[in-house]
C-alpha cells in the first residue's frame, strides 16, 4: 500500500469498543481520573459524562438513562472527600498566582473548571501588593515595558493592551509598563 510520496501508509489499529456503562465501571473510572488529577465535582462529572456519551453512541443507548448513575458516582466521591471544590479552588488559585496570573484570570480559570462563582471569587481575592507582584511577573515573562527589547514608547499601547488582556486593571498596567524602570518596583 503506497501513498503519493512513495512511502508505505501505516494502517491504524482498530480502536477498542468502549465498555458498557455500569455503576461499578463509572466508579472505577472516577477513581482512576482522581488518582491522576485534582478536579472539582463539575469537572469530574464532565469527564464521566463524556465516557457515558461515547459508550452510548457505540452501543446505541440513551445517555439520559445514566444521568442518575452519574450523579450518584459524583456524590459518592464528594461525600468520601475525594472531590473538594473549596480545596481545589484554593490550591489552583495559589498555583496560578505563583505563575503571575491576575485575580480576574484566576477567577475565570476556576469558573471554567466548574467551580462556583462565589468560591472562585473568594479564592482569587488578593491584596494590591500581590496583584502588583503578579503584574510584574507577567510583564517580565512577556517582555513588556522595561523588559522589552527596543523602543518602549513605540510599543507602549501594545504592552498596555497585553496587560489588560491578562486581566490587570489599567492602573496597575500603567504602573508596571511606565514606571517599572525604578529599582523599588522591579525588585518586588
Amino acid at each position: 500500500m503506497e501513498t503519493e510520496g512513495g512511502r508505505a501508509a501505516k494502517a491504524r489499529p482498530e480502536r477498542r469498543a468502549p465498555r458498557r456503562i455500569t455503576a461499578d465501571y463509572l466508579q472505577r473510572a472516577a477513581m482512576h481520573y482522581l488518582e491522576r488529577y485534582a478536579a472539582p465535582a463539575a469537572q469530574l462529572r464532565r469527564v464521566l459524562a463524556r465516557k457515558v456519551t461515547i459508550s452510548c453512541r457505540h452501543h446505541g443507548l440513551e445517555t439520559a438513562a445514566f444521568e442518575v448513575m452519574l450523579d450518584e458516582v459524583v456524590a459518592r466521591c464528594v461525600a468520601s472527600g475525594l472531590v473538594d471544590d473549596e480545596r481545589f479552588a484554593q490550591v489552583r488559585a495559589a498555583t496560578l498566582r505563583r505563575k503571575g496570573r491576575s485575580s480576574r484570570a484566576v477567577a475565570a480559570s476556576l469558573s471554567a473548571k466548574g467551580v462556583s462563582r462565589d468560591l472562585a471569587a473568594e479564592a482569587s481575592e488578593v491584596s494590591a501588593e500581590d496583584e502588583m507582584a503578579a503584574a510584574l511577573k507577567t510583564a517580565r515573562r512577556k517582555r513588556l515595558g522595561p523588559w522589552s527589547r527596543g523602543d518602549r514608547a513605540a510599543v507602549r499601547q501594545k504592552d498596555l493592551a497585553a496587560m489588560a488582556r491578562a486581566g490587570f486593571s489599567m492602573t496597575i498596567a500603567r504602573t508596571v509598563i511606565d514606571g517599572a524602570g525604578d529599582e523599588d518596583v522591579t525588585n518586588v
